[in-house]
């Protein structure tokens, strides 16, 4: 902790606008002060000063079962844990713990405290089924683009869309494309915008939970899909028949996002 305003510190402002689908330009607003204050406590003397002593361990060597999985799978995504999900509490984890922490300046226990374990917390996302239980995903190769950062990752070949964080399939719908006439674009875009109850403005069709990548084309929900199946095709636009799942999409992706299409 200090009392200057350097790169690391605009940098972690700008993480936690952006988790917020605000403007991420590092700054300090009267809006992102709120938020901060809103969702904080007010920091000891000893905070402010870096003197920290560990708290009760929640997790310490020797604990078994979900909660130690949790943990594992959370420092796998910062590499700080390299072998298996095994949901045991053992030297392999102490030591990432203890990495873990005195990259962060927490006190070194190898154990997971409160402190420690919010700290990790804000840094990963929850893990996936898949992350826990070490299962491998079947099915296409993903493309080479999709394997880094923010991905809604589009295979025409499998009709399928996979929603990918750093290179780990976190959702998959089936999906469906434009016609022969009206063919749905490939390539690598981004979502630049984004409308929860978007109306086509040029053939006047409801395109709920819309995330727009190219031009007017989009990914979105298809009751036409959802009733007809592949009986049918968009008007160049990514269509999902799940709805609560491309809802959750919605939710989730950000603009700028990269949306990648391809045939595999």
């Amino acid at each position: 902790m200090t009392s200057r305003f350097d790169r690391e510190t605009r940098d972690g402002v700008a993480t936690f606008q952006r988790r917020r689908d605000w403007r991420d330009d590092g700054v300090v607003d009267e809006r992102t002060w709120r938020a901060i204050v809103a969702r904080t406590t007010e920091p000891t003397t000893e905070a402010l000063h870096n003197v920290y002593t560990p708290g009760p361990p929640l997790l310490q060597r020797g604990d078994t079962g979900l909660r130690v999985r949790q943990v594992q799978a959370r420092l796998k995504q910062l590499r700080w844990y390299d072998g298996p999900v095994t949901g045991r509490y053992g030297r392999t984890t102490v030591e990432a713990v203890e990495g873990f922490q005195a990259k962060r300046r927490i006190p070194v226990t190898g154990q997971v405290d409160r402190r420690t374990l919010s700290r990790l917390t804000a840094m990963t996302r929850p893990p996936t089924r898949a992350e826990l239980f070490n299962i491998v995903p079947t099915g296409p190769a993903l493309d080479p683009r999709c394997l880094s950062g923010r991905a809604m990752c589009v295979d025409k070949t499998s009709r399928s869309l996979r929603w990918v964080v750093d290179g780990v399939v976190l959702k998959s719908v089936e999906v469906r494309f434009g016609s022969d006439e009206l063919p749905t674009r490939e390539g690598a875009f981004a979502v630049f915008r984004k409308s929860r109850d978007h109306v086509s403005s040029l053939y006047h069709t409801p395109m709920p939970f819309a995330m727009f990548f190219s031009g007017g084309q989009a990914v979105h929900y298809s009751p036409d899909f959802a009733a007809n199946g592949y009986n049918g095709a968009s008007h160049g636009c990514v269509n999902v028949r799940d709805r609560a799942a491309v809802a959750w999409l919605f939710d989730h992706v950000r603009i700028g996002d990269k949306v990648i299409v391809y045939r595999s």
